[in-house]
């Protein structure tokens, strides 16, 4: 093994021959990495980065990647745990190197899994890359247990568990699937599925959630998707729905986010009616980068910045009740760097501090790390820099979130002063001016440096200084002082020496200055401004309001001057706005020295926007506010308009009533009048003068009145119907915003037509719309007077009109009578009876099912008016006995059901298509000719055969019946035309063959299905 010169003296050899063309003067940051650089350490281009490899992937290796540039290129080793990893030997045998890259071989989790960094190396230093995971991801099966059904009763809430099986990493995503994939369920108002535990919730079950439900848990790290058994779901019926108050379920717990992250918080609540989901951040308003998702279900905070965190709150509300949950949001942060290191160049034996400071939450730690080796120190002081100090730094930032790596190079050099690269230069100065000219060389250690003019040695002077850097600056410049400079730099290594001039210019000097300007909002203004410069040099006009440049190209709508090169630098100011008034500044410039000057422009306007409006005090129907004047803009407000907006109507802004009606300019308070109790509003202010009306203020906080007696009653009152004793009330329910306070609800009140005793009935739920009286005193059918009003937590409001409702009846107690019937064919039937006598019949129900192979519960049935004493049953089996009964109905029930009808249909039609055979031409017409139907032993024998010919694209044409095989049709030129060909029997039409003619032609067509004929030309084959 070749033996490698120590680091330090290599350096040191390096640099003895003369000052590196990449080193610097006095300790600037260095560039190591330019075509003319001698060499440099590594750099990183590329680090490892976390890797999951899944424990069932098909590929058997995982690749780290590390590159790093850098001349002469780069060593690499890696590390595992902070252990050293050698492929070489038989215990690292499933590693191998590529480039800079780590492969690892037929990986196995309890020898590969661990934290990995890369370390490159070349004769400059070491760095050490960021330390990367590698770690086994796997999603097991769902246990393979049976789940066990969930009975719920509709209208209640329903959780269903998903309960994932063992997995990593825990960054699961969930659905759900009903009956088969891929049926997923839709999440809306009604349905969701947390992302956290997977659980699937409905907050009020419908009869269509019955079915069975699978969770499907899937990662999308390992892309890799299970599915659990099928839970089935049973819901019961309820007679009454019930309502329930909400429920919150799911609840977001405390979280921890990082800085920019996004993050999403859950809350879903059961309940009857189905809850509404409203968020608030309690400490203030919701971040403007929040987003409402899932039907309230999420709420999603994108790039949360640490103003964002805080608590939060989730309200579930229904017409039955409110739930609360709270939990705190903490934003913590990354750590970043607020000062880092560079990579310098330093004179041996001076003194240098690395600088390195970061900030995040929690406070990072800050280590050190040199070519690849932790340092025991604090902070990275030197006095009196050796050759030893040279190498490669990291400055490392870390807390429990993460680590960061700042990396730089550290040169110390000595070596002759130069002016190779940096000579003095030939510089202009304006004349009474100040002019400074520099002397750069190339120099270690720091080199003495002195002045000359032409052959005279310069010394500091009241005019005349040299800095500490070498720079040489001239005060009040004049035409003596122009001539030939020579800086002398020596140090103990050396001396050189470097010449340049110094031409003298003419000032420059403002000729006209801009004046002060005063402006309505939409007028044009303008500043004037002009200059004298030398003639050697172009002059520029730069101007800038409030100290900000003006862009003249991006606001020139706005804005306009001459092009640069004239003396004039004149602007004008198009279409003023507010915006625009302030300190306009001309600056005229040229290559050598400027001038500015500045004037005033005042832009007089319509008002800004008030500030700060607040309630201060409140009753039902008024709201007294209170704000700050905004700016006048150079015109005295004379009046103030107030607007509201109604919060539950989400209405556009209103102009309000106000006590004073007309508010002053001068005043900061009003009060607003003819407000609704019980109402949440929004409230903003505009201020107006002789110049126009300004823009509004920010709105109030929501505030809502106080409570009130309700005033308004019910409406549309009626009823009726229903069971037997029963009496049923309906009303068209108060809308929300006259409920005029909390706990709103109804007094029905009812008596007999012509009682005198009123009984009143108290309905809580303000969404009610009927309420039924069950007495079994109640007689049928019998006249009840029936009014309606509202109340609230302050009393009760005015009744509504007086509504006349009947009771209910008593369901039929008569039988149909003499039912008969006829069967039409295999699928048909038509049946009659005698009408029930009873004047409270509104209709007839007829049940018909096979009497050998359906239970009674599962037949058909058909529903006629009590006007028909007749219907047609159809959707019958062939060949089947039927028994058939009816029953009279109305609003209170069934009546008794009728002597049962046994009906046998018909055997089935053929299933057989004719077969055509034969087509033959004979001038205007055709012959057609098919074989004979055979039919089989179930069905129907053939009576005859129906032929319908009609145009192509038409449903109907004319329709034939014939006891023969063949039949003769007219033929029609230039017009395709369909014949369609199928027997009939007792038990309906066959199946269907059909050909197409056009002119003299014949096409064949595939046999149609009955069901084909159906739908076709049902119309036509029905005599």
């Amino acid at each position: 093994m070749e033996t490698m010169l120590p680091l330090s003296l290599l350096l040191h050899l390096l640099l003895l021959s003369g000052c590196p063309a990449g080193t610097s003067m006095l300790g600037e940051e260095a560039d190591f990495y330019g075509d003319e650089a001698t060499g440099y350490g590594p750099v990183f281009e590329e680090q490892p980065v976390d890797t999951i490899y899944p424990e069932e992937s098909p590929e058997d290796k995982i690749t780290m990647s590390c590159r790093a540039r850098a001349s002469p290129p780069a060593a690499y080793k890696w590390m595992l745990d902070g252990v050293e990893i050698d492929p070489t030997t038989v215990e690292h045998n499933h590693y191998a190197l590529s480039e800079g890259n780590l492969i690892i071989n037929e990986p196995v989790k309890y020898q590969h899994e661990g934290k990995y960094s890369c370390l490159a190396s070349n004769n400059y230093g070491t760095v050490v890359s960021r330390e990367a995971w590698v770690q086994f991801g796997y999603l097991d099966l769902f246990s393979p247990e049976e789940r066990e059904s969930v009975h719920v009763k509709e209208g209640q809430g329903a959780v269903l568990l998903c309960a994932p099986p063992p997995h990593h990493p825990a960054d699961l995503s969930f659905r759900w699937i009903l009956n088969e994939f891929p049926i997923f369920i839709p999440l809306d108002k009604r349905r969701f599925v947390s992302q956290i535990t997977g659980n699937l919730y409905i907050s009020k079950v419908e009869a269509s959630d019955s079915g069975n439900y699978s969770c499907i848990a899937s990662s999308a790290s390992i892309s890799k998707s299970v599915f659990s058994n099928y839970i089935p779901l049973v819901p019961h019926s309820e007679r009454a729905n019930k309502k329930y108050p909400a429920d919150l379920r799911v609840k977001f717990p405390d979280t921890t986010t990082l800085v920019g992250h996004n993050v999403t918080l859950e809350c879903f609540a059961l309940g009857n009616p189905v809850p509404e989901i409203r968020w608030k951040k309690l400490d203030g308003d919701l971040p403007p980068n929040h987003e409402v998702r899932t039907a309230g279900a999420h709420l999603h905070l994108y790039n949360v910045q640490v103003e964002d965190g805080g608590p939060y709150q989730c309200e579930a509300v229904n017409s039955k009740g409110k739930d609360y949950h709270s939990a705190l949001l903490s934003v913590e942060a990354f750590p970043e760097w607020v000062e880092h290191i560079r990579s310098m160049e330093k004179d041996l034996g001076s003194d240098y501090t690395m600088s390195c400071s970061a900030t995040g939450k929690p406070k990072p730690h800050i280590r050190w790390i040199k070519n690849g080796e932790p340092l025991d120190r604090k902070e990275m002081r030197f006095s009196s820099l050796t050759f030893e100090d040279s190498g490669m730094y990291q400055c490392v930032a870390e807390n429990h979130h993460g680590v960061i790596f700042a990396n730089a190079e550290l040169r110390v050099f000595d070596c002759v002063p130069t002016f190779e690269h940096n000579p003095v230069k030939h510089v202009l100065a304006p004349r009474n001016g100040r002019v400074v000219i520099e002397c750069r060389p190339k120099a270690a250690p720091k080199p003495t440096v002195s002045w000359s003019k032409e052959t005279e040695l310069l010394r500091n002077s009241s005019r005349v200084f040299i800095w500490e850097d070498g720079s040489l600056e001239i005060l009040n410049v004049t035409r003596a002082d122009e001539g030939r400079y020579s800086c002398f730099a020596e140090n103990d290594r050396g001396k050189a020496n470097s010449t340049g001039s110094l031409l003298v210019t003419d000032s420059t000097k403002i000729t006209l200055a801009p004046s002060n300007a005063d402006v309505k909002v939409g007028e044009n203004a303008w500043m004037q401004c002009a200059a004298s410069h030398d003639a050697l040099l172009d002059i520029t006009f730069i101007w800038s309001l409030d100290g900000n440049v003006i862009d003249l190209d991006k606001d020139s709508q706005h804005y306009e001057r001459p092009l640069n090169g004239s003396s004039n630098g004149e602007l004008m100011i198009k279409n003023a706005q507010l915006k625009h008034a302030g300190i306009y500044t001309c600056t005229a410039q040229t290559s050598v020295d400027n001038i500015t000057t500045s004037a005033s422009l005042v832009v007089r306007g319509p008002p800004g926007a008030p500030a700060g409006l607040r309630v201060m005090d409140k009753s039902d129907r008024s709201v007294t506010l209170q704000w700050s004047r905004g700016a006048d803009n150079h015109s005295p407000i004379s009046k103030y308009t107030i607007q509201y907006r109604a919060a539950l109507s989400q209405e556009v802004w209103r102009n309000a009533s106000t006590s004073p009606s007309d508010v002053e300019g001068n005043a900061e308070t009003a009060t607003v009048m003819d407000l609704v109790p019980w109402t949440e509003y929004e409230f903003r202010v505009i201020a107006t003068n002789t110049l126009g009306t300004g823009d509004p203020s920010s709105p109030s906080p929501k505030e809502k009145t106080l409570a009130s007696i309700p005033v308004v009653a019910p409406s549309d009152v009626g009823g009726g119907g229903g069971t037997s004793r029963e009496l049923t009330i309906t009303w068209t329910p108060v809308q929300e915003q006259y409920y005029y306070g909390p706990d709103f609800g109804y007094i029905v009140a009812f008596k007999p037509r012509g009682g005198l005793e009123w009984t009143q009935v108290t309905v809580s739920d303000p969404e009610a719309k009927r309420y039924v009286h069950k007495d079994p005193s109640i007689p049928p059918w019998i006249e009840f007077d029936v009014k309606i009003k509202a109340f609230n937590v302050k009393g009760e409001g005015p009744y509504s009109l007086t509504a006349v409702v009947y009771s209910a009846q008593d369901a039929p107690s008569d039988a149909p009578a003499s039912i008969n019937g006829k069967v039409l064919s295999a699928t048909e039937a038509i049946i009659w009876w005698f009408p029930i006598l009873q004047s409270n019949i509104d209709g007839y129900q007829v049940k018909y099912w096979r009497k050998l192979e359906d239970g009674e519960g599962g037949g058909h049935r058909v529903v006629v008016s009590g006007r028909e004493n007749q219907t047609r049953l159809d959707g019958m089996r062939p060949d089947s006995l039927y028994l058939v009964e009816v029953r009279g109905y109305n609003s209170a029930g069934y009546g008794p059901a009728s002597d049962r009808l046994e009906m046998h249909t018909k055997r089935a039609p053929p299933s057989q298509a004719p077969t055509i055979i034969g087509k033959k031409f004979k001038g205007k017409s055709v012959n057609i000719v098919w074989e004979q139907v055979e039919t089989l032993a179930n069905e129907s024998p053939v009576e005859g055969y129906k032929v319908l010919y009609r145009p192509q694209g038409h449903s109907t044409g004319t329709l034939y019946m014939t006891n023969r095989r063949h039949i003769e049709l007219p033929l029609y030129e230039d017009e395709t035309y369909v014949v369609e060909v199928r027997a009939y029997t007792e038990g309906g039409d066959g199946a269907v063959s059909q050909i197409f003619i056009t002119g003299g032609s014949v096409m064949a067509a595939r046999p149609l299905s009955t069901t084909g004929l159906l739908l076709t030309a049902l119309f036509c084959l029905n005599p």
